[in-house]
């Protein structure tokens, strides 16, 4: 009698943050095959972006994700600003650029929480979220929120980062360097966590190349690729960095799930050096472009063109297409997260494994379903549905519904 069977992981499961459908062939405990489903998360935030105007849609894109809502806004406005021809202040770039390394320590401790609560090690995940909130502090010193910031201007900043912060933000580095050998200890040298991640979850060079991985999880199988250096953007063509791979931390690449923390824990370090070097070189001077909103506005709504902008966002690589028409709205704007590039992996990455490896393996491309989610409907022409038509039927079925529930009262 043969021991294969299938089993169904989502879209609603207690392993699973966000929504999506992972549907499993498995012999005894070991997985032998695995599809997935999107498509049951979808915000129509590109779509109300195109009825909106550039400086409105600011604001949609850092909606875009909780987490990484620092580079959908920077994105955005790369993309406009290589339209309109715009040239950023350079103080404008650091200040970015801070922020999106502010923003890289918080998501990646964040996900050491999750990772580490996927590994049922829930006293890990409570240090970790304890040690985040220092990087949220800092965030809320310098933009107002923890969260959402409204930070970003086309052609700039809409805030500056002032003497007085200096002190407070180096005090949080001099934090995270404190805290970093012992986040290091606690995910990278304990015992039990090399038990669960080490040779689990196995995602070759090649297939992450051919599958057109991105970020920690590319890094991690030792391809070294960083939209930073590959395209560099805001202040980073003056900064010395270098792409993080777990030979670094390991002397090795074993392309695992413990790889892929390694790679995270290595970026948090980097992180800390990098502002450090935005504080010091820090120039002065303004950080908008055109300071009055009414005289960029009118500029925006007036170009015509199209552009693609590259930005490295804690996940991996993000992208933002933009074509504007000399109308009010863009004429499109669309938006390709890096857990999009990162899905496909899954498949080999699961396979093979055994059931109880599932979640951290699956945790270990630090998955968004809210940024990955796309939905285009189509009639059985294939003809994409206008918004009319999507809305007549979306009326019906309501009706139908609600006869349908009379019926049982």
């Amino acid at each position: 009698m043969s021991n294969s069977f299938e089993i169904c992981i989502g879209p609603i499961h207690p392993a699973l943050k966000e929504p999506i459908q992972l549907d499993f062939k498995v012999e005894g405990e070991r997985v032998t095959d695995v599809s997935f489903r999107l498509g049951q998360v979808h915000r129509a935030i590109e779509w109300a972006g195109m009825r909106r105007n550039p400086l409105q849609i600011l604001y949609l894109a850092e909606r875009i994700c909780g987490i990484c809502n620092i580079c959908h806004p920077m994105a955005f406005s790369l993309a406009m600003e290589s339209i309109a021809g715009i040239d950023v202040p350079e103080r404008a770039h650091y200040i970015r650029t801070i922020n999106a390394e502010l923003e890289r320590i918080h998501s990646h401790v964040l996900w050491a929480g999750v990772a580490a609560h996927e590994l049922g090690f829930d006293s890990v995940m409570h240090y970790t979220w304890r040690v985040r909130e220092k990087v949220l502090d800092i965030i809320e010193m310098l933009n107002g929120n923890r969260i959402t910031k409204g930070l970003f201007m086309i052609g700039g900043v809409r805030r500056d980062v002032e003497k007085k912060h200096y002190a407070k933000i180096r005090e949080a580095l001099q934090y995270y360097r404190d805290c970093y050998s012992k986040l290091e200890s606690i995910l990278l040298k304990d015992k039990s966590v090399k038990a669960r991640t080490r040779e689990i979850g196995i995602l070759t060079k090649k297939d992450a190349l051919e599958l057109c991985a991105v970020g920690p999880t590319v890094r991690a199988s030792g391809v070294k690729k960083d939209v930073r250096m590959d395209l560099p953007y805001a202040a980073y063509p003056f900064l010395d960095m270098d792409c993080i791979t777990p030979d670094m931390a390991t002397g090795e690449v074993r392309c695992d799930t413990y790889d892929r923390i390694a790679v995270r824990v290595l970026e948090v370090g980097q992180s800390i050096e990098l502002i450090e070097q935005c504080l010091k070189q820090l120039p002065s001077g303004p950080v908008l472009a055109e300071p009055s909103l009414q005289k960029l506005l009118v500029q925006l709504k007036s170009v015509e063109g199209e552009a693609v902008a590259f930005q490295e966002a804690p996940r991996g690589e993000l992208i933002h297409y933009l074509k504007m028409t000399a109308q009010d709205s863009p004429h499109t704007w669309k938006v390709r997260a890096p857990t999009y590039s990162n899905l496909l992996p899954l498949v080999p990455m699961l396979t093979g494994c055994e059931i109880a490896d599932i979640p951290i393996v699956a945790a270990s491309i630090d998955p968004c379903m809210s940024c990955a989610n796309r939905a285009v409907l189509a009639d059985k022409g294939n003809t994409i549905l206008s918004m009319d038509a999507l809305r007549k039927k979306s009326i019906e079925k309501t009706r139908r519904i609600v006869k349908g529930a009379g019926k049982n009262e």
